[in-house]
């Protein structure tokens, strides 16, 4: 089953996993949760093509998550800022940091 095809579960769990679920989503949301908000940071952050943040951040302003705003005229600039459901996230993201330092970080 492919990740979108979870967008049709009538589960709280399944829907949220369609567009939360693709492969570096989460670390995009852990980026604007402590900082990084323009699409350069994000690549540096990540360290990847251009490609996964455009994918990514596409998504999440499509699913209302995050807001593309402009930041500079000149240079023609723009940020990316959470939105109110983006922020309602913040718990959920905190609650995955706390189990992979407990569980998964090295000691």
């Amino acid at each position: 089953m492919s990740i979108s095809a979870y967008a049709e579960k009538n589960c709280s769990i399944a829907k949220p996993l369609s567009f939360l679920g693709e492969r570096w989503t989460l670390l995009v949301l852990r980026d604007l949760m402590f900082g990084p908000r323009r699409f350069d940071d994000f690549q540096a952050s990540l360290g990847v093509a251009t490609n996964v943040p455009s994918q990514r951040l596409t998504t999440l302003t499509d699913e209302g998550i995050v807001e593309r705003r402009r930041d500079s005229d000149h240079p023609e600039r723009f940020e990316y800022v959470r939105t109110e459901k983006g922020r309602d996230q913040t718990p959920v993201l905190l609650a995955l940091l706390a189990w992979g330092d407990r569980y998964t970080a090295e000691k």
